[in-house]
């Protein structure tokens, strides 16, 4: 592994000591992670496995976990709800947005962070992340803003050690990230400030996906966010697809296909893999119980435990989600209705987007079927 050096003023903005850093050398460590690229298999092999074997063979204690999709949106969490389930403790966690670290964090599954953002937009505040921030259930190892971390995936899948950009200056986030440096333009004669943002290489990845072939090859409608740079980046790569195709229906049409499979290790059918979050084109956000979980379950110290409970112990996978939370094949057939409709891929036109809010009044607020009593 390469040697870094980091600027000490920045680590004890953070409470890091100078013994910690080998915490933030592996993700900057290219020649590891180029050896880690050079041993994959470049061959067209079925890479078909079960979410349980692809967790269990590439997701490993300590790891740098990258979060993806977008907030709660075409995000892997089932798959990270099985991550919890097997136990796996002390990773490090980075993403842009960061948000699904959250739910994380209570069980020592993850215990370090590389902080972007986090939250839950309209549905409400996550108070559980800044308590676990605050009383040091995980470690804040750098501060960013969405787009410097974008360039540091960005760099790593050009294949450069780093960019030079505008991004961060006048912000005090620099103070609080020992990985970027703030230089002058080499190139230009007058003083010209930038900040050198490094190549980052995180360990592994999980990307959920609308089709994937049986090789590993990834089409995406909807934003790509900086997953296809996560993708090139990381040493280890887990597609989970809502559907597997044949590799002709990819030749016939590569419109999305983004993620090539010369980058995946493991490949694993996963319909509805974004839930509790939504999947464009394909299923609607369950606002009710996105209500519950900011409004009840991150609310207080011990509320998590519930949460726990409901979507790790009393779920066993996404299945189980539908049928025991949301309502079974009702509300399957409604989150595609809205979500066509509001993409204007079906007509809008007289479909209700109302439903019953999440209020710790409810007569029974445990109940989260009865969000579409109004609309059927």
């Amino acid at each position: 592994m390469g040697k870094f050096t980091y600027n000490k003023e920045v680590l004890a903005n953070l409470r890091i000591d100078e013994k910690e850093t080998h915490l933030l050398d592996k993700l900057l460590d290219y020649e590891s992670a180029k050896e880690a690229h050079s041993k994959k298999s470049h061959a067209a092999v079925d890479k078909r496995i079960s979410i349980k074997e692809a967790i269990n063979e590439y997701v490993k204690d300590g790891d740098i976990l990258t979060d993806t999709g977008f907030s709660y949106v075409r995000t892997p969490i089932a798959a990270y709800f099985e991550i919890i389930r097997q136990g796996i403790k002390g990773l490090q966690n980075i993403g842009s947005p960061a948000t699904s670290q959250s739910y994380m964090i209570p069980f020592g599954t993850v215990t370090h962070t590389h902080w972007s953002y986090c939250g839950a937009e309209m549905r409400g505040t996550d108070r559980n992340m800044s308590r676990c921030a605050k009383n040091g259930k995980t470690k804040v190892l750098s501060e960013w803003s969405h787009g410097s971390m974008a360039q540091g995936f960005k760099a790593a899948q050009l294949g450069v050690p780093g960019l030079y950009s505008k991004q961060l200056l006048g912000s005090d986030i620099i103070k609080y990230n020992p990985f970027v440096r703030q230089v002058d333009n080499p190139i230009k004669a007058e003083k010209d400030p930038c900040v050198f943002i490094p190549a980052l290489y995180p360990d592994v990845t999980i990307i959920h996906v609308h089709q994937a072939d049986k090789f590993g090859n990834a089409k995406i409608y909807g934003p790509i966010v900086n997953d296809v740079a996560i993708a090139a980046a990381a040493r280890k790569v887990i597609i989970t697809a809502e559907e597997i195709v044949p590799p002709s229906a990819f030749r016939n049409d590569n419109k999305g296909v983004v993620i090539p499979f010369v980058y995946v290790d493991a490949v694993v059918e996963m319909p509805y893999g974004a839930l509790m979050g939504s999947m464009p084109g394909l299923y609607y956000w369950p606002r009710r119980l996105w209500e519950k979980a900011m409004r009840h379950w991150t609310y207080k110290e011990g509320a998590m435990d519930e949460f726990y409970e409901t979507f790790i112990v009393n779920c066993k996978d996404q299945y189980d989600i539908i049928d025991k939370l949301l309502g079974g094949s009702k509300w399957l057939a409604n989150s595609r209705r809205l979500t066509k409709a509001e993409e204007y891929d079906n007509e809008d036109e007289g479909v209700d987007f109302n439903y019953k809010e999440w209020t710790r009044d409810d007569p029974n607020p445990d109940d989260t079927t009865d969000q579409f009593k109004a609309i059927y």
